[in-house]
């Protein structure tokens, strides 16, 4: 067993990860989103690969992205909402509301069991691309309808509503950041008492050109399709799409119910960039300062941690900036023989930005949970604006055994960093043994611990 409950936290109680689910380009479910990173697999397409269109302009699109599939597929009779209300339902807010209970259920926990529970939820939302396309000429009701349909606060708000969930719900837009940021404040929200389960994670659809094109122009789009993060011929990010979403409970609480740990969240910390060189310009002293309160919340020297999921977007100018912060933040007492490593899940599946920090929090977990690193893809030639053989880090280039970390369990910080000037960074750690958990399905039990007998989504057709 970990530590965790043995030492002294200066940020609060640490906070157990006991489910979670996703809808990622390549990985539709967990064991898929898996065997995607162990193969090393690239999502990134030349515009969407099922042929769905929105608009005229959507269709003639060829734009390089990570593209969800079956995007108009939901089953609306499962969650009780009325055909015309689905139809003028945000995608965003179908994916968290089957993401959601997919994660409670991989928890353990019948879903329909919670109503009138303690429970938070906390979503990070940062685009509301379907206002722009829908329509609700065909019925006077779907003026109403898609008002509640696509605003971010009722995207978080149903999932609440339709699961019966009594604590706060609770809607952020840091841009890329915000799926962090959700996850550390529903940690937050556990360690002060406001609930007593949170579910936590962000989502992401891309369904018109509109930023693409403007992104594109601002010349922050790679031309070839290709997030070459750390590497010398980096030229910008790939948009994606996604959703994840995490079960989260205080870890004592957990124990106490036997709950399967999947990981404990040590600490976390947020902070803005501030007056830096520009309003999306990364600020690298802001970024090492975050890394340092997020370690001294959980309690943990910087040398303890094996890796990091860097935020990675695979730009000229914001890859050498987060190299040199994560060095400074993480290289004080580490010793020459165990460098920081270094990866991110945008090599494999885009930049999922509003969903991008919950992407790489469930990439770290389930690496932990095997005991190995995915290759980091698109590494070929270190950036030469880094001195390399001076810092303390080293790019997983290919599939990489966890470092044995002696006895203690394994750790790894996780980045996001939104072009707003939002900054999160959250610490991990492994419960248990290695290998422990193989990601085999647990029984549901109801909220009073009894095998459920409802149906789950799983059965159901999406």
């Amino acid at each position: 067993m970990a530590d965790s409950t043995n030492r002294e936290h200066p940020g609060g109680s640490p906070i157990a990860i006991v489910g979670m689910a996703c809808r990622f380009p390549g990985g539709p479910d967990l064991s898929a989103f898996w065997h995607w990173l162990e193969s090393g697999g690239y999502a990134v397409t030349q515009g969407r690969p099922d042929g769905l269109t929105l608009t005229a302009e959507s269709a003639e699109s060829a734009a390089w992205g990570a593209y969800l599939t079956a995007l108009d597929r939901f089953d609306a009779e499962f969650f009780r909402i009325a055909p015309v209300e689905a139809e003028l339902l945000d995608p965003q807010q179908r994916l968290l509301l089957e993401t959601s209970w997919e994660a409670l259920e991989d928890a353990g926990l019948d879903p329909g069991e919670l109503r009138g529970s303690r429970t938070s939820a906390y979503a990070g939302l940062w685009r509301n691309d379907y206002r722009s396309v829908a329509s609700f000429e065909r019925d006077p009701a779907g003026a109403f309808y898609l008002t509640t349909g696509t605003s971010f606060s009722t995207a978080i708000g149903r999932v609440a509503y339709t699961l019966g969930l009594e604590g706060p719900a609770i809607a952020l837009d840091t841009a890329c950041s915000s799926s962090l940021v959700a996850i550390h404040q529903a940690a937050a929200g556990l360690q002060r008492g406001e609930a007593d389960l949170a579910l936590a994670g962000g989502v992401n659809a891309i369904l018109t050109v509109d930023v693409t094109r403007q992104l594109d122009t601002g010349g922050m789009l790679s031309p070839d399709g290709r997030c070459r993060t750390f590497d010398a011929a980096a030229n910008g990010f790939v948009r994606g799409e996604g959703c994840g979403m995490l079960v989260l409970k205080r870890l004592a609480d957990a124990e106490r119910d036997g709950d399967r740990i999947q990981g404990v969240l040590l600490g976390s910390a947020v902070n803005q960039d501030g007056a830096s060189a520009g309003l999306t310009v990364p600020n690298g002293p802001a970024q090492e300062r975050v890394i340092a309160e997020a370690l001294a919340r959980a309690g943990v020297a910087p040398a303890e941690v094996d890796y990091l999921e860097a935020h990675g977007t695979g730009t000229e100018l914001g890859d050498p900036i987060e190299v040199q912060a994560a060095a400074a933040a993480y290289g004080k007492g580490r010793p020459s023989d165990r460098p920081l490593l270094l990866g991110s899940v945008k090599t494999n599946i885009g930049h999922l930005e509003a969903a991008a920090g919950v992407a790489g929090v469930i990439k770290v977990l389930l690496s932990m949970r095997a005991g190995v690193i995915p290759k980091h893809l698109h590494f070929e030639r270190p950036n030469p604006r880094m001195d390399w053989e001076r810092l303390p880090v080293r790019v997983t280039s290919s599939a990489t055994a966890w470092p044995s970390p002696g006895d203690r369990p394994m750790r790894a910080g996780v980045s996001s960093f939104g072009f707003s000037g939002t900054n999160a960074h959250v610490i991990l750690e492994s419960y248990g043994p290695c290998g422990d958990d193989s990601g085999r399905p647990v029984e549901v039990r109801s909220a009073g611990g009894t095998p459920a007998d409802d149906a789950s989504l799983a059965d159901r057709t999406v």
